[in-house]
C-alpha cells in the first residue's frame, strides 16, 4: 500500500475549487503511475472539491482505475448514530463551504438537519504540533460553541477532516457527555472492505504483503515526525521531486 502526502503544497482547506482539483488530479495520476489500481482520497476537502470532477472527467483515462473518497462512507451510516436528528459537522473552510456533507446526507436520511462549522485554526495547529496547547483549547471552545449556538439539539458530531481524530478527547472534554463524537477512520475502512467484496475484480488486484510506503513532497524529517503521531510508530518515507 503507497501512501502519499502533498506536504508541500498543504493544507489544502483554505484553497480555491481549481487549485485543490489541480493538485488532487495530480495526486491521483502519481499513484496510477505507481500501478495502483484504486486511489483512496483521505481527505475531506480533496474528496468535497476534486473527486466528482476527477471521477466524470478524468477517470476515463485511466481504464480499470477507480477513486473514492471518504464523504460519501460517512453520509451513509450517520444517521443511525443521531436520536435527535440533528448533526454537526466540524471540518476545514473548503469542506464546509462545498456544502458536500449536507447534500450528501440528505440523500440517506431527508429527515436529518446538518449544522456545520469550519475550524480553520485545527490543521495549522495539528501541523505544527500544537494540538495539546492553549491555543487549541481556545480555538475548539470557539468552534463547539459556535456550531452547538445553531442548534441545542445537535446529539451527533462528526470530525470531517482526518487530522481531526488527534482532538478528539480536548473536544469531548467541552462537549455535554450526549453528544456522541465520530470520527471517520473506522467508518470508512469498513466501507471500504465492503466495497470490495462487491467487487471483486478490485480486490483481486489489490497487493496483501501489509507493506506500507510512504511518500511526501516535502521534506521527508518532518513528514516522518508527524506522521508517527498517527500511526503510533516511526515511519519512514520517500521524497517525491515532483508530481
Amino acid at each position: 500500500m503507497n501512501l502519499l502526502g502533498d506536504n508541500a503544497r498543504s493544507p489544502y482547506g483554505n484553497r480555491s475549487f481549481e487549485t485543490v482539483y489541480q493538485y488532487t488530479l495530480e495526486s491521483v495520476q502519481w499513484f496510477f503511475k505507481q500501478n495502483c489500481t484504486l486511489v483512496i482520497l483521505a481527505c475531506n476537502t480533496a474528496s468535497a472539491k476534486a473527486l466528482r470532477t476527477i471521477q466524470q472527467n478524468d477517470l476515463i483515462k485511466f481504464p480499470g482505475k477507480k477513486i473514492l473518497g471518504v464523504i460519501r462512507p460517512t453520509s451513509e451510516i450517520i444517521g443511525r448514530y443521531t436520536e435527535s436528528k440533528k448533526v454537526g459537522i466540524l471540518g476545514t473552510t473548503g469542506t464546509i463551504q462545498s456544502n458536500s456533507y449536507p447534500i450528501e446526507i440528505n440523500k440517506f436520511y431527508p429527515s436529518v438537519s446538518v449544522y456545520q462549522q469550519p475550524c480553520p485554526m485545527l490543521v495549522p495547529l495539528i501541523e505544527n504540533n500544537e494540538h495539546e496547547s492553549e491555543g487549541a483549547h481556545y480555538f475548539i471552545k470557539k468552534y463547539l460553541n459556535n456550531l452547538l449556538s445553531q442548534s441545542t439539539d445537535i446529539d451527533t458530531i462528526l470530525l470531517a477532516c482526518t487530522h481531526y481524530p488527534l482532538l478528539i478527547n480536548t473536544i469531548k472534554q467541552y462537549l455535554p457527555g450526549n453528544i456522541k463524537v465520530l470520527s471517520q477512520g473506522t467508518i470508512v475502512a469498513d466501507s471500504l472492505q465492503d466495497y470490495l467484496v462487491r467487487h471483486p475484480e478490485i480486490e483481486q488486484q489489490c497487493t496483501k504483503n501489509g507493506n506500507l510506503s510512504f511518500y511526501t513532497t516535502d521534506d521527508t524529517s518532518d513528514f516522518d515526525s508527524k506522521a508517527a503521531v498517527f500511526f503510533g510508530k516511526k515511519v519512514h518515507s520517500s521524497h517525491i521531486h515532483q508530481l
